[in-house]
């Protein structure tokens, strides 16, 4: 950890990042966490209701979500089944990975950001 002293805060520029890095959809299968990914979704499946560890019920929806370079599963989970659309862009940030029965699958997580059509 660098600390400066004794400047004044206006010497610093602040840096403005370009724009967002977005990973191909045929990439996000190697990785594990910290996602950022753009797709169409393709189709949206039937909703399901499922029993959570800590007691409860939660709806899941699985998707198929793609871009030109491939697709991936992407399950919605909850209030964000209603908010999507076939056709709809998706942007996620800091999406994770999920293999299930030997399946790859992205979802957005607790701390994962959708936006749809940014």
């Amino acid at each position: 950890m660098v600390k400066i002293y004794n400047y004044p805060r206006k010497r610093f520029n602040r840096i403005k990042l370009s724009e967002e890095q977005y990973v191909p959809i045929s990439e996000v299968s190697n990785m594990r966490d910290k996602i950022n990914t753009k797709g169409v979704l393709k189709s949206k499946g039937e909703v399901r209701t499922v029993n959570m560890k800590r007691g409860g019920t939660i709806d899941v929806c699985d998707a198929m979500l793609s871009d030109d370079s491939g697709e991936i599963k992407f399950t919605l989970w909850g209030d964000d089944i209603a908010k999507v659309n076939e056709g709809d862009t998706i942007v996620i940030k800091n999406g994770y990975t999920n293999t299930f029965k030997g399946e790859v699958s992205l979802g957005k997580g607790k701390f994962g950001e959708m936006q749809i059509n940014p």
